[in-house]
C-alpha cells in the first residue's frame, strides 16, 4: 500500500495535466470558446468531423503508420533481443543497442530528413557515386505517399524500446526449457513459437501497445516527414487549430477528443484482454 502511494504524486500531476487539457478540448469541441467568452453548445463539430472525407483519409493514414510501425518495431525488436540474449550481452552492448532512446523524436525526424530526403546525404552520395543522374532521381522516402520516412524514424526509435522490454523478460527465462524442448525433438521455430514467445508475450504486447498508441497520436514526426495528403489525424487537427477562422476551432478540438478516445479504446481493449487472460487457469 505504501509503495502504491509513492506513485500518487506523479499520477495526480499526469492525470491533472492530461485531464484538464482533455476537458478543455471537449468544452471547445462542444461550442464553448473561453477566448471569446461565447458559447453555442452543439455537437455540430463532431458531425462535421465524421462527415468529412478528410477525417477518414487521415484515420486510414494514422492507422497505417501506427500498424506498420508497431509491427516493424515488434518484429525487429524481438529479433534484436533474442540476439542480445543469446550473446549474453553485457552493459556496454545493451547501451550501444539503446543509446538513442533518450533522443527526442523531433531530433530523429530532423536526422531522417537530412539523411533520406531527395536533397539529403544519401541522395548526394548516390549522385556522387554515379548511381543517380541527379539528386532528384533518388527515391522519395520523405513526405512520400506511404510514409516511409515516418516508418524509418519510428523503427530507429522504437526497435530499441521494444527490444529492451523483451530482453528484460528473457533475462527471467529459464534456459533449461530450451534443452528440454530440443530433447523432445522440437525444431528451432517450434522452440521459439511454443516456448520462448509465450514467455515474452506480456512484455512484447505491452511495449507494442505503447508504440501503437504513440505512433497513432504522434504529431511532430508525421508533420515533418509524412505525406501532406492525406495527413494524419494529429496533423489534421493542428491545421484546423491554426486556422485564423475561429469557427474551425471546435472541429480541431473534436479531432483531438476523437484521437484521445481512439487511443483510450486501444488501451481499454488491452486491459480487458489482460484481465481475461489472468482469469484463465
Amino acid at each position: 500500500m505504501t509503495r502504491r502511494l509513492g506513485y500518487l504524486p506523479a499520477l495526480l500531476v499526469t492525470t491533472g495535466l492530461f485531464g484538464a487539457g482533455l476537458l478543455l478540448a471537449a468544452v471547445q469541441s462542444l461550442g464553448g470558446l473561453p477566448v471569446t467568452g461565447e458559447a453555442d453548445w452543439s455537437v455540430a463539430a463532431y458531425r462535421a468531423v465524421f462527415r468529412s472525407h478528410f477525417f477518414w483519409s487521415a484515420l486510414g493514414m494514422s492507422a497505417w503508420i501506427a500498424g506498420a510501425g508497431t509491427l516493424a518495431a515488434a518484429a525487429l525488436g524481438t529479433l534484436a533481443a533474442l540476439v542480445l540474449w543469446r550473446l549474453r550481452a553485457g552493459t556496454i552492448l545493451r547501451f550501444l543497442f539503446a543509446w538513442n532512446l533518450p533522443v527526442p523524436h523531433v531530433v530523429g525526424a530532423w536526422i531522417t530528413l537530412l539523411l533520406f530526403s531527395q536533397s539529403g546525404l544519401w541522395s548526394r552520395l548516390a549522385h556522387a557515386a554515379g548511381v543517380t543522374r541527379t539528386p532528384a532521381d533518388f527515391p522519395a522516402l520523405v513526405n512520400d505517399p506511404l510514409a516511409v520516412g515516418v516508418l524509418l524514424e519510428l523503427a530507429w526509435k522504437e526497435v530499441p524500446f521494444v527490444g529492451l522490454a523483451v530482453l528484460a523478460a528473457l533475462t527471467r527465462f529459464d534456459r533449461r526449457l530450451l534443452d528440454v524442448a530440443r530433447s523432445l525433438g522440437a525444431s528451432r521455430w517450434v522452440v521459439f513459437w511454443r516456448v520462448v514467445l509465450p514467455a515474452v508475450q506480456p512484455a512484447l504486447v505491452s511495449a507494442s501497445l505503447l508504440v501503437f498508441t504513440f505512433a497513432f497520436s504522434s504529431f511532430e514526426v508525421p508533420y515533418l516527414l509524412g505525406p501532406t495528403s492525406p495527413a494524419t489525424l494529429p496533423v489534421l487537427a493542428y491545421r484546423a487549430f491554426s486556422d485564423p477562422d475561429l469557427t474551425a476551432r471546435p472541429m480541431a478540438m473534436a479531432l483531438c477528443v476523437v484521437i484521445a478516445g481512439l487511443a483510450g479504446l486501444v488501451v481499454l481493449a488491452w486491459a480487458l484482454l489482460s484481465l481475461r487472460g489472468r482469469g484463465r487457469p
